[in-house]
């Protein structure tokens, strides 16, 4: 499986989304809907965006007990997306659930992912809110083994824990990478960021990137150029 670039579509409703996505006239990218977008949609901005011929990574980040969790992949199974995730700290069982839900009678499913830490979250903080002790590289490769061992496709971590990934779980593990930005632009809110090209040398296998490609003044160069540095 080759690189790609998912390009995060946080936007407020479907007017802006298509908006953005009109000005991508001769290539389709693969985009994200996260959270805000899906939650004043719902799922037929789904079925649209799928219907344009776009890739999807849907990122609701379930995090529920086993039973929950297996049920909601269950109905979102139907919108036929391409990647989908769970947050890792819901342990094996969830995860497993997760498969579970998301495989269709004829054996068929999204990629499954599964969220480690997220990028705006720093060792400090991991210490001294979520009362982790332990390193966060070591959090990381211990939470990205349980999902291998649930048997997920791959993990969300940063950039940065890409290589160690690989090295810790196997070259066909995917690492689903945000944190990325241009080295020329703003970090904004991400604490642990690399630019595409670093991505790239340290193993990404996806990246995500948002701001830098939809608040850009020209959205397909950006987009294109982060194709350059990452894929070709």
């Amino acid at each position: 499986m080759g690189r790609d670039v998912i390009i995060a579509c946080d936007f407020v409703n479907a007017a802006q989304t298509f908006e953005f996505l009109d000005k991508f006239t001769d290539v389709k990218p693969f985009v994200k809907i996260g959270m805000e977008l899906f939650y004043a949609e719902g799922p037929s901005i789904v079925r649209e965006i799928k219907a344009r011929g776009h890739k999807i990574f849907l990122d609701l980040k379930l995090h529920d007990i086993p039973n929950t969790v297996g049920k909601a992949m269950k109905v979102l199974s139907a919108l036929d997306v391409d990647m989908i995730n769970v947050h890792a700290a819901g342990t094996s069982g969830m995860m497993k659930a997760a498969i579970d839900g998301l495989t269709r009678e004829d054996g068929r499913r999204a990629l499954l992912i599964a969220v480690t830490q997220l990028t705006s979250t720093d060792e400090e903080t991991m210490k001294n809110e979520i009362l982790i002790e332990k390193p966060l590289a070591d959090a990381v490769m211990s939470y990205a083994s349980n999902a291998k061992n649930s048997g997920l496709d791959g993990v969300v971590c940063s950039p940065l824990e890409a290589g160690k990934v690989h090295e810790h779980c196997g070259a066909v593990f995917l690492t689903v990478t945000p944190g990325v930005r241009f080295a020329d632009g703003d970090k904004g809110d991400q604490k642990r960021v690399t630019t595409p090209a670093q991505a790239k040398e340290i193993g990404s296998d996806y990246i995500v990137v948002g701001r830098p490609i939809t608040q850009a003044a020209d959205p397909v160069a950006a987009y294109k150029r982060c194709i350059a540095e990452f894929v070709d």
